[in-house]
């Protein structure tokens, strides 16, 4: 068994798709036309041209998306990516308030219309919709100790 970490891949044929951190990010912009970096403590550096939204913004970055595509007349396609936290190695981690808030912006994404979803952003969706209720406090838990290390 090898320890390397899987390439993203780039989840074209989606219109809605989701990775992490910058190279998960540089996988899923291909031909996307916006990038949504989500980052619930703005720890991460933003890669160029991304859009930052969160959690709490997820309704308004939707509808945002929904009047983009009615400009466009035709898809429009996003990537959403969670940033994870940088480790002193270099390595990523997968922080749980960032797959929350991609998964809140992909179900708001969803609920205006736009659901022509890759399989990871409907995994995203459905931690977010699984853990509705209890978001906030799990956010509010995981950036608390995220910020005490």
């Amino acid at each position: 068994m090898t320890d390397a970490v899987p390439v993203p891949r780039s989840q074209t044929s989606y219109q809605v798709r989701f990775e992490w951190g910058a190279a998960g990010a540089a996988a899923v912009s291909v031909d996307a036309d916006v990038v949504a970096w989500i980052d619930e403590i703005g720890a991460e550096p933003v890669p160029e041209g991304a859009r930052v939204t969160s959690l709490a913004e997820a309704p308004e970055f939707a509808r945002w998306c929904l009047a983009r595509q009615e400009e466009l007349g035709g898809r429009f396609r996003i990537a959403v990516v969670a940033a994870g936290a940088t480790q002193p190695d270099g390595s990523l981690r997968f922080a749980v308030e960032d797959l929350l808030g991609a998964g809140a912006v992909i179900d708001a994404i969803a609920e205006v219309g736009i659901d022509h979803q890759s399989p990871e952003a409907a995994a995203a969706a459905a931690a977010y919709t699984g853990l509705r209720n209890a978001t906030k406090h799990l956010v509010n838990a995981s950036v608390s100790a995220r910020e005490s290390r």
